[in-house]
């Protein structure tokens, strides 16, 4: 926790010029993910929010680590293991080390990458940072407004006549059931060719204590935030999508060469998948 504890000195430096669009009064999830993680690009009111899981939840900050690295490993195995060379990262949250562009063009330079968060912050670091990258882009848009996403990127930098990689990293746990999360993942389906690849990785429940805690934090503090049970994760695919081995299992398990023995009790609340469009 050394820095994190660091980060709090670093507040007035971080707080005194928000960019237009920012209420530092409530928390956002980007933020909050990104000081979770270590990060900097964050504000007091992220803190605030983060330490509740710090604090009063010991343990939790399992969830985000271990989504971070199943996110490396899905694209790792995408850029090295099939033909696709096409992401799209939906709410992809801020910058950090090894995001989808640095694992994907490590390995084939040419992979394109398009990042989109609702969060102006990601907008002004993430096209600061990819300047000069010209197969990376990042947009200001919702997730939940995926036509608006795709008009903004067909034909610009993503072919849709070629397969694609769709990108759900720890986001539509955040989108409400009245919001059709299941409709989201559909239009991105009706939109991508055979051979297209989907990522998911999702809070998951097991109709446990520590899940049922954690969303009431969530819904209390960001109305949002929904634990779903793996049946209710594998029904947002509908139909048309094949589950790739090892099908939808905690994120710290999935294709991991390193994978504890023995998973932490958070540990099983975070599950990801890689699906292929049939």
């Amino acid at each position: 926790m050394g820095r994190t504890a660091a980060m709090a000195d670093d507040d007035e430096q971080v707080t005194e010029k928000p960019f237009p669009g920012f209420d530092i009064t409530k928390p956002s999830i980007a933020r909050t993910y990104d000081y979770l993680l270590g990060g900097k690009d964050n504000f007091a009111v992220d803190r605030a929010f983060g330490d509740k899981f710090i604090k009063e939840l010991p343990g939790s900050l399992d969830i985000p680590r271990d989504n971070r690295g199943v996110l490396i490993r899905a694209v790792r195995e995408i850029v090295t293991n099939t033909p696709v060379r096409q992401f799209i990262d939906l709410g992809s949250g801020l910058p950090s080390a090894d995001n989808v562009h640095q694992v994907a063009q490590r390995f084939d330079p040419d992979a394109k990458v398009v990042y989109v968060d609702n969060d102006p912050i990601v907008l002004a670091h993430g096209r600061a940072m990819l300047a000069e990258n010209e197969n990376t882009i990042v947009i200001q848009a919702d997730l939940r407004e995926p036509k608006a996403i795709y008009d903004q990127i067909a034909g610009e930098l993503i072919d849709f006549t070629q397969p694609v990689a769709v990108i759900f990293s720890a986001t539509l746990h955040h989108v409400n059931d009245d919001e059709d999360p299941a409709g989201l993942v559909r239009f991105w389906y009706d939109r991508i060719v055979s051979g297209s690849y989907l990522f998911i990785s999702h809070f998951r429940s097991e109709n446990d204590p520590r899940s049922q805690e954690l969303e009431q934090v969530l819904q209390g503090s960001l109305g949002r935030g929904r634990w779903r049970t793996d049946e209710e994760i594998r029904a947002l695919l509908g139909e048309g999508f094949s589950i790739e081995e090892p099908g939808l299992v905690p994120a710290a398990l999935w294709r991991n060469p390193d994978a504890p023995e023995d998973l932490g009790d958070y540990q099983r609340l975070i599950a990801a998948l890689l699906a292929t469009k049939n």
